[in-house]
């Protein structure tokens, strides 16, 4: 990713969905080669989320990439195998010249994606998430973006490992979700996060009888712009629980939990750990 596209900002924004309209304070600080992102909801009580991150590093990294600097042009040719792209010139959002792209996908397993890419700067100014029927379910749309200022520090190449080593594994994934970077909030060996480029999927896999594991029901629901899908599974040695999360359809994420398996032995061994 070039410098250029490296900015802090203030920004208000707007995100509907099915749950209604919400208005957001955004800030995005760039320091020491680090980006911290705040997400203020205004609405309702104060909730406040923050992300920070290297400069430079792509909400997606492609595969067998062995710690090299994630590419855009990569990552473009690796969606259009995806996704139908439409390039439109003349956008206007929040009176700001902007290009818009639709990303159609070429399978029934994921929405489309409608961006506007401010034309200055590159930054995100308008989202709009759509079902396989048209129907949108969530919209984001900044409305006020003030001074961005470009970033001219340095940039950090070292992109985190992806562990691989579980004792279970998903036995099918849409095509094109590549495993992703993360840090793990416990044991890593019960989690995974999945990319296609544009849509993120979390999976969790845990035996019930762990300490800190909260048992769900087994089923599947929509949550605005994300879904869940739940099944619990027995072995010999201990009942799991299955949990697959992301921008996905629900029954796209029902089949990822219907089809995860385990490698018994792997599976003993990770019971003894647990007790």
């Amino acid at each position: 990713m070039r410098k250029s596209h490296c900015y802090a900002f203030q920004a208000r924004a707007v995100a509907i969905d099915d749950v209604g309209v919400r208005t957001l304070a955004l800030s995005h600080r760039i320091q020491d080669g680090i980006r911290q992102q705040v997400v203020q909801y205004l609405d309702g009580p104060s909730v406040s989320i923050e992300r920070r991150s290297p400069v430079g590093r792509l909400a997606w990294t492609e595969q067998n990439s062995s710690g090299e600097f994630p590419s855009p042009a990569k990552w473009a040719r690796h969606l259009e195998q995806l996704y139908t792209i439409e390039l439109e010139e003349n956008a206007r959002v929040a009176g700001r010249d902007a290009v818009k792209l639709d990303f159609e996908p070429l399978d029934q397993w994921r929405f489309a994606h409608e961006w506007w890419i401010d034309r200055d700067t590159g930054l995100l100014l308008k989202q709009v998430l759509n079902d396989r029927h048209g129907r949108v379910i969530e919209t984001f749309q900044i409305t006020q973006l003030q001074s961005p200022e470009k970033y001219t520090g340095t940039i950090r190449a070292n992109t985190p490992q992806v562990a691989l080593a579980t004792p279970w594994f998903a036995t099918w994934l849409p095509e094109g979700f590549v495993a992703q970077p993360f840090t793990a909030l416990g044991d890593a060996s019960h989690q995974r996060v999945y990319s296609d480029g544009l849509a993120t999927l979390s999976i969790f896999v845990e035996p019930l009888e762990s300490e800190g594991t909260t048992a769900l029901q087994a089923g599947v629901q929509q949550l605005g712009v994300s879904a869940v899908a739940v099944e619990h599974y027995t072995t010999e040695q201990a009942r799991w629980q299955l949990v697959a999360i992301g921008e996905l359809p629900v029954d796209t994420l029902q089949r990822i939990v219907s089809l995860i398996t385990f490698e018994q032995g792997d599976v003993e061994e990770a019971d003894d750990v647990a007790r």
